[in-house]
């Protein structure tokens, strides 16, 4: 594949991530330019520790977002970023385990029943931020959705490997037809411009709330390795090795605390896209990278992508979105017998408390959703007895 075609299906990556790599700064305080930044440098770092197999995106983590806020707000952010520092060390400390007692214990907690049901709740948990989006304006979200489907199944060729890229554009000019694109980001935003950045501070009582969250994080880092693993055809988790995944996402976070970013994280958005497009060359998901190093340093490139219309990207996040569910999907049916009454308990169990509002306090922390899915999925599997075999066998 040329280098021109490398560079769009790298920019098609770079819309795939935009939108929640920026929230997250915007949602706690942080400088949206900086955690570009760090989300670009992070992957990059990713890429190196992992010998550049992975393609992987590293984006601002959600998961992160309740207790910056606290504790910038106890304490001041400086304390926040020294918490995500700490984080990061924690997925180093993981990661030493796993590189010398072997990932048998990850296996073990969460076989595919566990995580390819979790990789379901990721993106139906997702779905509800997507129609909201797309509520906005149905006609422009269901056009946006329609081309990207269409593109992706009529196409041929190389057109076929870009139908976010296609249906973003398309659904921008129909937007601009419409007169419901708003130019003042681009108008307001420099040339070019240094991100802020804010370094760390550190103090005990700030990283015994935010570095713990990382325990959580390392459940959805596990999901996710193994859902872009399934996309892709590959066991990433045996080559490069998963210590070498959570070493390269925990040195990416503690690296975005230094610089004054979000915790980084791996991005079901991205393999959302692989899927999609069926191209898989990790070489793509550093160029996307640098587009994001890009976006950090040239504010105008930046102001024009926060110009694309809140329906635009909601059409494109109901496809991206339903995409991780049906990984999820793949991931389960492939890898797990759902004939089994035991497995289907599990994978219930994992659904319904995935997608339910329930909130489980421990401590600093509040289980919901994908994690308390998770340590209950993972809770059954081990406790669970075995499905009886049937009488007269």
């Amino acid at each position: 594949m040329n280098t021109g075609r490398k560079v769009l299906l790298s920019m098609q990556h770079t819309i795939a991530m935009f939108g929640a790599t920026v929230l997250v700064p915007y949602l706690t305080g942080l400088n949206p330019s900086t955690a570009l930044l760090t989300a670009g440098l992070g992957t990059l770092l990713f890429h190196l520790i992992t010998g550049g197999t992975v393609p992987i995106f590293l984006g601002s983590s959600f998961a992160f977002i309740g207790v910056i806020q606290i504790v910038s707000k106890e304490f001041g952010m400086q304390y926040a970023l020294g918490g995500i520092v700490a984080a990061g060390l924690v997925y180093v400390a993981v990661a030493i385990v796993v590189r010398f007692l072997g990932y048998g214990f990850f296996q073990a907690l969460f076989p595919p029943v566990v995580t390819g049901s979790v990789i379901m709740v990721i993106g139906l948990t997702l779905s509800p931020v997507a129609i909201d989006m797309a509520s906005s304006n149905w006609p422009i979200a269901l056009a946006v959705f329609f081309i990207a489907a269409m593109s992706s199944l009529a196409f041929r060729g190389f057109l076929q490997m870009l139908p976010i890229l296609i249906a973003v554009i398309a659904g921008y000019l129909i937007s601009i037809a419409a007169g419901i694109v708003d130019f003042t980001a681009v108008s307001e935003a420099a040339w070019i411009g240094l991100p802020q950045l804010t370094f760390p501070a550190f103090r005990w009582e700030a990283i015994a709330v935010i570095a713990p969250v990382a325990v959580v994080t390392l459940i959805e880092h596990w999901g996710d390795i193994n859902a872009n693993g399934a996309v892709v055809g590959r066991d990433f988790v045996k080559n490069p090795g998963l210590w070498r995944t959570l070493l390269g996402d925990g040195l990416a976070t503690s690296l975005a605390g230094l610089l004054g970013g979000p915790a980084n994280t791996t991005y079901s958005e991205n393999t959302a896209t692989l899927s999609l497009t069926g191209v898989y060359d990790p070489a793509i998901l550093r160029g996307a990278a640098f587009f994001a190093l890009g976006l950090a340093f040239f504010g105008k490139v930046g102001g024009l992508i926060r110009s694309i219309p809140t329906p635009v990207m909601g059409g494109i996040s109901i496809l991206l979105f339903g995409m991780i569910a049906s990984v999820g999907v793949s991931t389960l049916f492939s890898g797990a017998n759902m004939n089994s009454t035991r497995n289907r308990i599990i994978a219930a169990a994992v659904l319904v408390f995935g997608l339910s509002s329930v909130v489980v306090p421990l401590g600093p922390f509040k289980f919901a959703g994908m994690s308390l899915a998770t340590i209950i999925g993972a809770s059954l599997n081990q406790v669970l007895p075995k499905d009886k075999p049937a009488e007269g066998r």
